[in-house]
């Protein structure tokens, strides 16, 4: 199938025109960041004294275990997630009805939540039906719940996607459904899937930010302790600035495992190509808000 039937290459005018934009756009936001720098600078945000907490070898203590707990939770709620995406995007694809009616319902009831919600269901609403929890508990609960059923999605894009080849030479050699979903196609749904996978376990990272509104002692929770000590000038934009930039080292280092293990499954003998474009579907729809995934998979219907 061409990918070009609803696309019209760009002519020698639109290309230039193209590159017109982009070059005004990076400019534009250049001096968008530019003017926000120069803001902090006449507020005296870059002021020595505004900085120098990060001398304190007890700061950089708590500072790196800050770091140590949000990845503590970023690891919970991606082994979870992923575990509960595994199997969810099984139940959406059985041939029983009501085990496709109750996964679909958990999945889209999940999708449908906000994470900041489920967070504060779990830590403040649950100890009033007398379970005691932690703010660990909520914070990875939350991301196992809502990411996992992100994942659900993902993988039964990818299972869809894959050549029906594939069941149908397991069914041959006498291979029950269960072994067939889990040990024939789910593994390759997610090599099929893995940078959006790994796409959306930057955003699950990015989500355990939400964890200091429950008290959960993680980077953004310390930025904003650093940032209200008087004895250090109230630095809240310093340490919001290096809160940040370790966000994105984080988010970076997702970011370059995704390729190196997108090349690599590439360059593998046992890849499989999809028979369709799912894959690039799946991040469209993510890319939009998700609305797409609700129409992927229909045959399993």
């Amino acid at each position: 199938m061409n990918n070009n039937v609803l696309f019209d290459v760009p002519g020698p005018k639109a290309r230039v025109r193209h590159r017109l934009y982009a070059v005004l756009g990076i400019l534009v936001v250049l001096a968008l960041i530019a003017l926000v720098l120069y803001s902090f600078g006449e507020s005296g945000q870059f002021d020595s004294q505004k900085w120098e907490w990060l001398e304190y070898a007890q700061v950089q203590s708590d500072l790196a275990s800050a770091v140590v707990a949000t990845l503590k939770a970023f690891a919970l709620g991606a082994v979870f997630a992923l575990i509960f995406g595994a199997i969810f995007a099984a139940g959406r694809l059985s041939e029983h009805a009501w085990l496709r009616g109750v996964s679909t319902a958990i999945v889209e009831f999940f999708r449908a939540i906000p994470l900041l919600i489920l967070m504060f269901v779990f830590y403040y609403g649950l100890p009033t039906l007398g379970f005691d929890t932690s703010p660990l508990f909520a914070v990875v609960l939350g991301l196992t719940l809502y990411n996992g059923s992100v994942l659900a999605e993902i993988f039964r894009a990818g299972i869809n996607s894959l050549p029906k080849g594939q069941a149908e030479a397991a069914y041959a050699l006498g291979m029950r459904k269960t072994q067939v979903m889990f040990t024939v196609l789910l593994p390759q749904a997610i090599r099929a899937m893995l940078p959006t996978i790994i796409s959306q376990l930057v955003v699950l990272l990015k989500d355990t930010a939400l964890g200091f509104l429950v008290t959960y002692p993680e980077l953004l929770y310390y930025a904003r302790y650093i940032g209200s000590q008087g004895v250090f000038s109230r630095p809240i934009v310093p340490s919001t600035i290096v809160a940040a930039a370790l966000y994105i080292a984080m988010c970076l280092l997702l970011t370059a495992l995704a390729t190196y293990l997108e090349r690599r499954n590439r360059r593998s003998k046992k890849h499989i190509e999809p028979t369709d474009r799912k894959a690039e579907q799946v991040m469209l729809g993510h890319a939009a808000g998700g609305q797409t995934f609700g129409g992927l998979g229909g045959g399993a219907n």
